[in-house]
């Protein structure tokens, strides 16, 4: 009989054991340094966000946070290494609708899954990009790019460092009828340096990315991606202003935990990154690269998530780009 009794209630005894700790692990996180990972390169919209966030929590609660860019693969390399890592809430990955909404239909096989293998924590903001030419460049305008396009199909080429990048030059492509050719990198930063150079001809980069290299006259922005222009650089039209009706492409960006985490945990970091998104550095960041702060709740990124995958899969679909 004794062994009977304990053999019930030792899995009940062990249940709350752990809620508890689940619970008294929420009520002292964090208690030791957080890494954020990035999934680009230094420099790239997100790594400066993630930069600006990393230095908005330690201001508000007194931790410290790393920044680990783990850039190349389209994002796999970080998005695998946060769902193999130990659910504590010390491991985040800062990421974007590149590896959770439109990796899964630009590619035939991931090596994660963008739902089952994280944890919704919050999304954080959204933005546009920039479609960016050489200050040297004889394209002026939208409308100069798709004339030389159209006069020598195949001739140009784009570079493309995030799915957010390359599907904006294929729906350009495909929207206006040209045929120009995608020279993939392992983030815009690295493709912007050969834009420089001269290697690519034309690109579109998150603003965070490109207004500093617009402002100090390198590069020249002929059009935003999105339906408004940006505060940060207001003479410079949108895309559908410029001639190509209908376009818009946007991005954003979101936090996420490994799979399993404590929903405590996971509770008590939302309410961190979404308190630390009205801080100064968080607000001086969006401000410079005309972004926008757009928080949620774990369930709601998750919902925003699966309609994003939607409106990707329809855009990438539209824009005639079959899965590599």
């Amino acid at each position: 009989m004794l062994r009977s009794f304990h053999f019930v209630i030792g899995p009940a005894l062990v249940a709350a054991a752990l809620t508890s700790g689940a619970v008294a692990s929420a009520q002292t996180y964090p208690e030791k340094p957080i890494t954020i990972v990035v999934p680009f390169a230094a420099g790239s919209g997100t790594d400066q966000q993630a930069r600006s966030m990393a230095q908005a929590l330690a201001s508000e609660f007194k931790v410290s946070v790393v920044v680990d860019n783990k850039a190349g693969a389209s994002g796999f390399i970080a998005a695998q290494y946060v769902a193999k890592a130990v659910p504590d809430g010390y491991t985040l990955l800062m990421t974007t609708n590149t590896t959770h909404a439109a990796n899964e239909h630009l590619y035939k096989k991931l090596p994660y899954d963008p739902v089952k293998d994280f944890t919704p924590v919050t999304l954080l903001s959204k933005g546009h990009m920039l479609l960016l030419v050489n200050e040297s460049s004889p394209l002026k305008s939208v409308s100069d790019l798709i004339a030389a396009a159209r006069k020598a199909p195949g001739k140009l080429n784009f570079g493309s460092g995030s799915s957010s990048s390359r599907v904006a030059s294929e729906l350009l492509k495909q929207m206006a009828g040209i045929e120009v050719v995608n020279v993939p990198y392992k983030s815009n930063p690295m493709a912007i340096t050969d834009l420089l150079g001269g290697q690519v001809d034309f690109m579109f980069a998150d603003a965070p990315t490109a207004l500093p290299q617009v402002k100090s006259g390198k590069l020249r922005a002929l059009a935003v991606s999105g339906t408004r222009r940006l505060a940060a650089a207001p003479t410079v039209p949108t895309v559908e202003e410029a001639g190509v009706k209908g376009y818009d492409m946007s991005y954003w960006s979101a936090v996420y935990l490994p799979p399993k985490a404590p929903a405590a945990v996971t509770a008590r970091l939302n309410e961190m990154l979404v308190k630390a998104s009205s801080s100064p550095a968080i607000v001086a960041y969006q401000a410079a690269s005309s972004g926008e702060t757009a928080t949620s709740t774990p369930e709601g990124l998750a919902a925003f998530q699966a309609a994003e995958s939607r409106k990707w899969g329809h855009v990438i679909r539209a824009a005639g780009i079959e899965a590599e």
